[in-house]
C-alpha cells in the first residue's frame, strides 16, 4: 500500500481501538516519578513504537499494558484477554523443544492438545522455524530464540502485541533480519502493536507511528506519523527521507534528555 491507501485502509476499519491510555500517571511508593500525563490510542494496523532515554517509564508503560504494575492514576483501557507479549529475553523453557515452547501459552489457557499443536505448526511456519520444532533452546541463535518466543505469542491470536526491546541483545545483522520478519507478519496478521526499543532506526523501519517520551517523569514529547507505508524494503534503511525521519526523532531524543 502507499501511504494514502494505508490512511484510507486505517480509515475503513473505524478507528477501533486495541489498546488506550488517557492521563495515565504512575508513582512509585518510593517516590519515584515514572509517566506523567501519557495519553495515546493503537488500533488494528497501527504499529506504535515509542522511544525515549533509558529510565523514562517506556517499559513500565508496556507493563501497565500488559497488568504487570499497578497503582497508576489514569486510565489505561485493554483487553488484556488478547495480548501478546514479546520481552527482552525470549524466556523459553530449557527443558521443551521449540514445538513444546510454542504451544506453552495455549495450553496454560486449556487449549486442547491437538488444536494447540495445529496452531504452534501454524505459528512456527509464520516465523519460519518450520524444520526446527524439535530443537531445545540451546540449539537455537538468539535470533531463533526470539522467532520461538514471538511464535508462543502468535497461538492465541492477539489482537495486540507488546514488545519490550526485543531484539535490543542481538547484533545488527540479525536485528535488520528480524525486524524485515516482523515487518512480514505484521502485514500478514495486521495486529495492534505496541513496540519499546533505544534504536530511531529500528522505529522508523517497523512504525506506522513513533512517540518520543522525555527523560522522567516520562512524558509524549514528540508525535511522528511515518509515511513510509506498509511495503518497507530493506534499502529503505539507506534513502535519504528515512534519514531525515530519523534525524528529526533523533533532535527530539537530545531535547528529551535535557
Amino acid at each position: 500500500m502507499t501511504s494514502v491507501d494505508e490512511q484510507r485502509w486505517l480509515a475503513s476499519i473505524g478507528g477501533e481501538t486495541r489498546l488506550r491510555f488517557d492521563g495515565l500517571s504512575m508513582i512509585f511508593p518510593d517516590g519515584t516519578h515514572a509517566l506523567d500525563d501519557i495519553s495515546f490510542s493503537v488500533a488494528p494496523g497501527e504499529f506504535t513504537t515509542v522511544v525515549g532515554p533509558s529510565g523514562c517509564g517506556k517499559s513500565t508503560l508496556l507493563r501497565i499494558a500488559s497488568g504487570l504494575e499497578s497503582g497508576y492514576t489514569g486510565v489505561c483501557d485493554v483487553n488484556r484477554d488478547t495480548i501478546g507479549y514479546v520481552f527482552q529475553d525470549a524466556t523459553l523453557l530449557p527443558w521443551r523443544t521449540v514445538q513444546r515452547n510454542v504451544e506453552l501459552n495455549a495450553e496454560l489457557h486449556g487449549i486442547d492438545k491437538a488444536e494447540r499443536k495445529r496452531r504452534a505448526e501454524q505459528a512456527i511456519e509464520l516465523v519460519n522455524l518450520a524444520g526446527h520444532e524439535d530443537k531445545y533452546p540451546k540449539q537455537l541463535s538468539g535470533g531463533m530464540k526470539m522467532r520461538c518466543s514471538l511464535a508462543r505469542s502468535l497461538v492465541l491470536n492477539p489482537g495486540v502485541f507488546l514488545f519490550d526491546e526485543p531484539f535490543g541483545a542481538l547484533d545488527e545483522i540479525t536485528r535488520e533480519f528480524l525486524n524485515d520478519e516482523l515487518l512480514r507478519l505484521f502485514s500478514l496478521e495486521r495486529f495492534a502493536a505496541l513496540f519499546i526499543t533505544h534504536s530511531i532506526a529500528e522505529a522508523v523501519f517497523l512504525s506506522t507511528r513513533v512517540l518520543v517520551m522525555s527523560a522522567r517523569p516520562g512524558r509524549i514529547v514528540g508525535d511522528y506519523q511515518v509515511p513510509f507505508g506498509s511495503e518497507r524494503p530493506h534499502d529503505l534503511r539507506f534513502e535519504p527521507e528515512f534519514a531525515e525521519l530519523c534525524g528529526q526523532i533523533n533532535d527530539d531524543m537530545k531535547d528529551a534528555h535535557a
